[in-house]
């Protein structure tokens, strides 16, 4: 083969360390089993009125949701919204002093190892393109891209959409009939060992450390939410 067929060999591959989608719905899901599993075991230490806990459970997914949706929403906008101003900043820049914002692309890629003349060339040959000037600008300066700004809804409807699933599923048990906290905390121990071996994924951790921890945590919450409610409910 020629050598201009030839293609670069690929000898290591790295993991995606910023988690991607999975990250966030997953510790979504984790926030809403831990807190709704713990709410619920509150519940059922301080009563044995099984609707009165799923009364309970219902309302903490409800509430644990919108929560955490408009809590999202709220974050994800100021920060799109500062961004925004941010490159509309950079936009008049490269508009009123073209030439300065060349040369300093120009020295960045210089500092970065590059050949002053071919830096110079490039940053020129980028600033003939208002819209690629500014998007190359804003990643290397405020490390963003005008075209892949955060979406405030879709961030509040993940956040809903995964804290709800992880709240609903120790409540099921009570939905189908249960009486008694067990079938609740046996679904819910097993989310949480899915949940943290989910993680795994995105971590160098294994997957049976990863479970192993966040049932730990999710379980002692319960236990101890459980304490507390079972002390005030014999109190009363």
């Amino acid at each position: 083969m020629g050598e201009g067929s030839e293609r670069a060999e690929i000898h290591h591959q790295h993991q995606d360390v910023t988690g991607g989608w999975l990250r966030p719905a997953v510790f979504g899901v984790m926030d809403g089993l831990v807190s709704n599993f713990a709410l619920i075991a509150g519940m059922a230490g301080g009563t044995s009125h099984g609707r009165l806990i799923v009364l309970a459970g219902v309302a903490g997914l409800a509430a644990g949701a919108f929560s955490m949706a408009g809590g999202e929403y709220v974050s994800v906008a100021s920060q799109r919204e500062l961004a925004q101003a941010e490159i509309e900043v950079e936009r008049l820049e490269l508009r009123r002093h073209p030439r300065a914002e060349q040369a300093e692309l120009a020295r960045l890629y210089e500092s970065r190892g590059v050949d002053p003349a071919l830096a110079a060339e490039v940053a020129r040959q980028i600033g003939q393109n208002e819209e690629k000037a500014l998007e190359v600008h804003a990643r290397e300066e405020l490390g963003m891209s005008p075209k892949d700004l955060p979406s405030p809804l879709l961030a509040a409807g993940s956040s809903f959409l995964s804290f709800a699933v992880g709240a609903f599923l120790p409540l099921l048990p009570y939905l189908l009939g249960a009486s008694s906290l067990w079938p609740a905390a046996v679904v819910a121990c097993l989310g949480l060992f899915g949940a943290g071996a989910l993680v795994s994924r995105v971590t160098a951790r294994s997957w049976w450390f990863s479970g192993l921890r966040q049932l730990a945590v999710g379980a002692g919450a319960a236990v101890l939410t459980y304490g507390l409610g079972n002390l005030i409910g014999n109190g009363l």
